[in-house]
């Protein structure tokens, strides 16, 4: 049996849920989301708990009871508490500033790089070094700051680059002359 699937997920006040056979529906004070399960796995809404139970012992069914589980977890935690991700600038002159609703990156390219987040996203530069990712979807989060950091990766011989906050970049040692 599932350890996370049997784990009964807890509705927080402020919260409600709605489930029209497979679709389920979530809203708080931070917004709403919605997403289709399979309809295999049963969702039980009662009170203020949600449980998640699966038909059989077959492989499919294992694997999406927990899945399920800990999709409609994650989507109580972001409209009441919301998720967030951030980023650390590193180098000689990288900065980010935001203008307007953009996030405007300079990572030693000839031109700044501009990123536009999605709907339901919000991007803050409490400082120039650091970048912070704020919404409702987890998955939406960390999508966001994989492509903020994808522009400039951190590399292995100076460190330079842009990395989750608390990352470790394994240095190495650079060539050796004679």
């Amino acid at each position: 049996m599932s350890r996370i699937g049997k784990k009964p997920i807890e509705i927080p006040s402020g919260v409600t849920v709605t489930l029209d056979k497979n679709t389920v529906t979530v809203k708080g004070p931070k917004g709403e989301l919605s997403r289709s399960f399979n309809p295999d796995i049963e969702i039980k809404v009662e009170e203020n708990v949600i449980n998640v139970s699966r038909p059989s012992e077959a492989k499919e069914h294992r694997a999406l009871h927990g899945t399920t589980r800990a999709l409609l977890a994650n989507m109580v935690e972001g409209v009441s508490k919301g998720f967030e991700r951030g980023l650390e600038l590193i180098g000689v002159g990288y900065r980010a500033q935001k203008q307007g609703k953009k996030l405007v990156l300079n990572v030693g390219y000839s031109h700044p790089v501009e990123i536009e987040p999605e709907e339901g996203l919000e991007v803050e530069v409490p400082s120039n070094t650091k970048i912070i990712v704020k919404g409702t979807n987890k998955e939406r989060v960390g999508a966001l700051a994989a492509n903020i950091r994808e522009v400039r990766p951190p590399e292995p011989y100076k460190g330079k680059g842009i990395r989750y906050e608390g990352e470790y970049v394994r240095r190495k040692e650079g060539k050796t002359g004679k």
